[in-house]
Parts: C-alpha cells; structure tokens; sequence
C-alpha cells in the first residue's frame, strides 16, 4: 500500500502491541509492556496508514551479536497485503548482520525460510492446574538484588547474549515470584514466575539438571495452587519434555525457533523452559 510507513514505536505504543497479542490469545504478562521495552527501547516498529496503526513487531538487539525478534501481528483487516513482509524487512535491517531468532508460528515456517531463518527445533506450550506439592527447598529461596551477579552468570550459559538490564528488572517485576536452586552457595538453577491475563507463565526454567528443575518448578506452585500455570518448552531438551510429561501438561500450541546464522552455542540441556515467545 502506497501510504504504509514504518516507524519506531513509543512505550506506550508497546502496550497497544501487547493488547493485540492478548486478542489473539497469547496471553501476555500483565507487565510485559514496560518489560519488553527496557530489553530494547528502539527495537518496536509500528506501521501505520494514515496515522493508524495496522502492524507491530520487535526487533530486540541484546548485543553487537545477538538479536531476536518477535511481537509480530498485522490488523486482521489488512493482512494479505504485504505489509507484515514491510515490517519485517525493516527490523531485519535494525538488526543488521547479527545472529536473528524467532518463535515463528509454524504455518508460516516457510515464509520465513525465505527471509534466510531456518528451523532449528520447536517450542512447545504446555499448561496445567498449579498444585501445592511435598518440596524439599532448603536450597531455594527468592532472588534479591545481592544475588544478580551469580544469575546473571548462570543466565550466560543458557541465552546466547548479556541481558543484565532486562533480566533486573524481570526478575524483580510487580506480582512476580524469581526462585534459585543453591547447593553450597553454588547457583545450580533459577526460575521466574509471572502473572498474566489468565494465570501464570514460568519462564525462564534454568537448572543443571532434572531434579534442580523439578524442584524449582514444585516450588513455583506453592502459592497459586488451582491457577493456570505456562511453561514453554524446547523439543531439544529431552528432560524438559520428560518434566511435561511426567506431570501430564496439556500441550495448546507450538513455535518453531528459526536462526538467520546457525543455533547459539548455549548449553540448551539447561534450558527447560524458555523466557518468552517474543523475547527468546
């Protein structure tokens, strides 16, 4: 369309991003807004026809390296047209010759081989009722600011960039719960828990091995028991998919996770439950 142009979006206009993530159910934080902006304030694009918004996306450059992409919704009435292909040529470019991720929904996987992403391995969505459960947690407690160092330490071999600022301020978030997992003082995992619309989403779920996160993911239950409770799961971990199973998660959707320059060298038996769809 002739009048289609793309510019940056504001904090406030994030929101409105977030809102049109919530009708399509995605079920976004109640703080995602604010959040996602901190991770990256010039990485929201808008475009807009005569004034009126009609598509949003992120493009979050954590570094000179690494950059993710996501938040990607085109108006309904104007899908079709092109103009989600615009948008993403343009955060394409903001990002430049970094290393590009996506959660790609998977009936447009091959849209996006054609922008250069290439499928690597699926998250899967899994849900539950939250239940109180028997927790050994002599080795959990909450995260507080002395404790950043060691995690953003322990964040480092599970996400392939420095997110030191969004990851404060996620894991000190409003109506939050953040759990690690210590054994003589060593940092052997942590997780984030935050609410959202409908319930509560984990994430992320990082643990050196099953038990830590099993245990971490008990202790995220104590206190919302009968809640709806979200962990989005790589297909690459297997003891991830083993820790779903094992508490008989209902699967409501997946993502592939696409890269424009090969898969991050993470340690991804790690990774049990990714951070979010939009952020990585």
């Amino acid at each position: 369309m002739e009048n289609f142009r793309i510019r940056k979006m504001n904090q406030s206009e994030v929101q409105l991003a977030v809102d049109w993530a919530a009708s399509e159910g995605w079920n976004p934080g109640l703080h995602d807004a604010e959040l996602f902006y901190r991770a990256d304030p010039d990485g929201f694009f808008a475009g807009e026809i005569d004034g009126r918004i009609v598509a949003v996306g992120s493009a979050v450059c954590y570094d000179n390296e690494y950059a993710f992409c996501g938040l990607y919704i085109v108006d309904p009435q104007y899908r079709g047209h092109g103009l989600g292909l615009e948008l993403t040529k343009a955060r394409l470019q903001y990002c430049a010759d970094r290393n590009i991720g996506i959660d790609g929904v998977l009936e447009n996987v091959e849209i996006y081989k054609r922008v250069g992403y290439q499928p690597h391995y699926m998250n899967h969505r899994f849900q539950i009722q939250a239940s109180a459960q028997e927790v050994d947690d002599k080795n959990i407690s909450v995260i507080t600011p002395e404790h950043m160092g060691e995690i953003f330490k322990y964040d480092r071999q599970c996400f392939p960039a420095n997110r030191d600022a969004f990851l404060r301020k996620w894991i000190l978030q409003s109506q939050g719960l953040s759990l690690a997992f210590w054994n003589d003082e060593k940092i052997q995992g942590f997780a984030i828990r935050r609410k959202c619309l409908e319930g509560y989403k984990i994430g992320p779920l990082f643990a050196d091995d099953p038990n830590v996160a099993q245990a971490l993911f008990k202790a995220l239950q104590q206190d919302i028991e009968g809640e709806l409770l979200i962990l989005d799961v790589p297909e690459n971990n297997s003891a991830a998919m083993a820790l779903a199973a094992e508490y008989n998660m209902q699967e409501v959707f997946a993502t592939m996770r696409m890269y424009q320059k090969g898969l991050p060298k993470i340690d991804h038996e790690k990774v049990y439950g990714i951070t979010t769809f939009e952020l990585g």
